[in-house]
């Protein structure tokens, strides 16, 4: 973490982020988030207040970037390279999914903004951002069409699997889990048996190729 001194507005934001989201349980994306969440990291309050003039979506968009970089830190040093790709996804929209657990609440209140019109455009970059980073942790260098459904894709089914965890009263999440490994499963399903019908161009199904055409679940 940078020095007070040092510290860019970026790395306010970030340091911040985590603490509103706890606050965000009880007083949602609010200025009163924001000020609790300075308080507890010794920030001043005008200091926390310019680093989000555009107000929720902004604290939004931070505690989002805040488990990117958790992520990053966590899959970036090569702890993937001997896992399946299909086990790699899993395994990144799964650590995703554990750092909402206990925030739930301030989730669902963080969906209602972003689903607000004048959000829209902006929470979808935040999706596909997102779906970005994964894939590329997850070792994807396509640079064609798949580039781009692959995360369209994935983006869909990691929102898709947060409905359901957030909801989810299992024991450890498990309906979320099998609800994730379902969604993997069908397309594997899917795309097997559209090779052989296509007259089995390759010996070997492409997993990567597959996952990134994932269909958004209907249920």
């Amino acid at each position: 973490m940078a020095q007070a001194d040092e510290e860019t507005l970026d790395d306010l934001r970030l340091r911040l982020a985590p603490e509103i989201a706890l606050s965000a349980v009880f007083d949602g994306w609010s200025d009163d988030a924001l000020l609790a969440a300075a308080k507890a990291q010794g920030v001043d309050p005008a200091l926390a207040r310019l680093a989000f003039p555009g107000g929720a979506m902004d604290m939004i968009e931070a505690w989002v970037g805040s488990v990117d970089a958790r992520m990053e830190a966590r899959f970036g040093n090569g702890a993937l390279d001997n896992v399946k790709i299909r086990d790699r996804i899993r395994d990144l929209v799964w650590f995703r999914l554990e750092q909402v657990m206990g925030l739930e609440e301030a989730f669902s209140r963080a969906l209602a903004i972003q689903a607000m019109p004048q959000n829209v455009a902006r929470a979808l970059k935040m999706g596909w951002a997102s779906a970005d980073r994964m894939w590329r942790l997850a070792g994807d260098t396509a640079t064609d069409y798949n580039h781009y459904t692959k995360r369209a894709i994935l983006a869909s089914i990691y929102a898709a699997t947060l409905a359901v965890f957030v909801n989810d009263e299992s024991e450890g999440k498990a309906d979320s889990r099998a609800f994730l490994d379902r969604r993997i499963e069908g397309v594997m399903k899917f795309e097997k048996a559209k090779a052989k019908w296509l007259g089995g161009e390759r010996e070997h199904f492409d997993v990567a190729r597959f996952l990134g055409r994932l269909r958004y679940p209907s249920s």
